[in-house]
């Protein structure tokens, strides 16, 4: 458990506070040394809650709600995340810290926590409000996870959040439940695979059993439950050096002078993994354009399309800009390249994100791709186009972990069919000769390789340009595409093809 406790600051201050065991009637006085007893001994370190009197005036209050918001809408965790740390006044960097776990972890593991919490409700857990669902997810997640958390911490704060948006009636019952769960937790019965091993998988790496059964069906279960327990991982944050501002030498140095440890990736140049950076987009060097954020498999794409200084090269689907920012590093600002979006707030991201990193060479287009409006999309013609299509997102999970729960089986396939629109435009829209690269961050077989297949059956003048010329081959499958998994090559899920348009 220490090990996931290691984002989570011990340098917190205490305060005074009296509560009553309701299953022993012992008196417990919290205080700056910890828990003391009617017998005076310190039982237990007490993080102090963050002082404020709306009903969201705390980091674990603060995660109900945004855990209650991802349930009901199709909002994004970490937007919301990142709206209420830019708000919340009252938050200190440990909440922030603490506010970000909880959301992750509870969403993250949320099938392991409703199979305790339903197992000992009384009632129908499915018709539970989500307010009080979540604050009890929120109190079992610290319980089971967080070893630096007090149990009866945990459960006290949930219950008088209860007691603040419900009544006394509905507060006790979550009393009774937690604390049951404490008493028992060294005895929880968890379920076993000999009787279901779909529903076995799904429940103790917590993802949806449709997404589990696809991965035994093609991978076997052991190999399956790899994947699983990656996606359950938290993620690596990993920064591409901008070698156009910096070299990278001198962007390494600057880490050390800041503290920051980092390690150098494995199958791209000029990628580097860090440890937790608080505050990253606050750091001068992220200000400065010297590296930005981007993991190393969405740095494959841009490799594989092998663009030069003289090319003219279109990015369909841009936003937020990662790829069409590498593409101008690897051509020295030399390139011309059309970075194309659908939506103006999304070209704004893709501009803003060009200008920190210091690149001239970006023409911004809002347009539809597939029914362009504009003159420059009807007429034009590349020598290399990209297109990191929109897909399901199944190979990013350990970074939106809310994903698993917000897709359906019917999406991968409506995906493909999108994607599939999608290949056939980019193939109109490069030169005889030139070069499409076609990408996603999922892992599904439907999204990737037969999107491509079909576009080469009814396209024969395009061939598969063996990505091993470009690629480390460890990346690289038995038909030339790039694919990589969590669990194997410890980078997102992706994939990757090269597309050759014959002259």
């Amino acid at each position: 458990m220490d090990e996931k406790d290691k984002n989570i600051s011990e340098d917190i201050k205490l305060q005074d506070v009296v509560i009553t065991d309701s299953d022993t009637g012992n008196r417990q006085e919290l205080t700056d040394s910890g828990v003391t007893t009617d017998e005076g001994k310190v039982k237990h370190r007490y993080w102090q809650r963050p002082k404020g009197d709306t009903i969201y005036g705390d980091a674990r209050s603060l995660a109900v709600k945004i855990l209650t918001r991802v349930e009901r809408t199709d909002s994004y965790l970490d937007k919301l995340i990142d709206f209420e740390v830019r708000n919340a006044e009252f938050l200190n960097d440990y909440d922030k810290s603490l506010l970000n776990e909880i959301c992750h972890g509870v969403i993250r593991w949320m099938r392991r926590l409703d199979w305790f919490l339903n197992g000992f409700y009384r009632g129908n857990w499915e018709k539970c409000t989500p307010d009080i669902k979540n604050a009890m997810r929120v109190a079992l997640y610290q319980m089971l996870f967080l070893s630096k958390i007090p149990d009866f911490a945990a459960v006290n704060e949930a219950v008088e959040f209860v007691k603040k948006i419900s009544t006394q009636r509905h507060a006790d019952v979550v009393n009774g439940l937690l604390r049951t769960i404490i008493r028992t937790k060294n005895e929880l019965v968890y379920p076993t695979r000999e009787i279901d091993e779909v529903n076995y998988l799904g429940i103790m790496q917590s993802h949806p059993n449709w997404m589990v059964k696809r991965w035994i069906n093609r991978f076997g279960f052991d190999e399956a439950e790899k994947l699983a327990e990656a996606n359950n991982k938290r993620p690596i944050l990993t920064l591409r050096i901008n070698t156009y501002k910096k070299n990278p030498d001198e962007v390494l140095k600057y880490f050390d002078e800041k503290g920051i440890v980092y390690r150098k990736c494995k199958y791209l140049d000029n990628f580097v993994t860090v440890r937790l950076m608080s505050k990253i987009y606050l750091d001068e060097g992220f200000q400065e354009g010297f590296y930005t954020v981007q993991d190393e498999s969405a740095g494959l794409p841009s490799v594989l399309l092998n663009p030069s200084e003289n090319d003219l090269i279109l990015d369909m689907c841009a936003a937020p800009g990662g790829k069409s920012t590498h593409i101008a590093q690897i051509t020295n600002n030399k390139a011309k390249i059309y970075s194309v979006d659908k939506y103006e707030p999304k070209i704004k991201m893709i501009r803003d994100n060009a200008k920190r990193l210091g690149f001239s060479n970006l023409e911004f287009i809002c347009d539809d791709v597939l029914e362009p409006a504009g003159e420059v999309l009807k007429d034009m013609k590349f020598d290399k186009v990209l297109l990191d299509a929109p897909c399901s997102g199944l190979g990013v999970l350990s970074k939106k972990p809310e994903i698993r729960w917000k897709r359906e089986p019917e999406d991968i396939l409506q995906l493909g069919e999108y994607q599939k629109k999608l290949l056939q435009k980019a193939g109109e829209y490069v030169k005889p000769g030139g070069v499409v690269v076609y990408s996603t961050c999922t892992t599904e077989p439907e999204e990737n390789q037969e999107v491509v297949k079909e576009f080469l059956e009814k396209n024969p003048n395009f061939r598969v340009d063996h990505a091993s010329k470009y690629i480390n081959s460890e990346l690289v499958n038995s038909d030339g595409f790039v694919e990589t998994f969590p669990h194997r090559h410890g980078v997102d899920g992706s994939f990757a093809a090269r597309l050759i348009k014959e002259l």
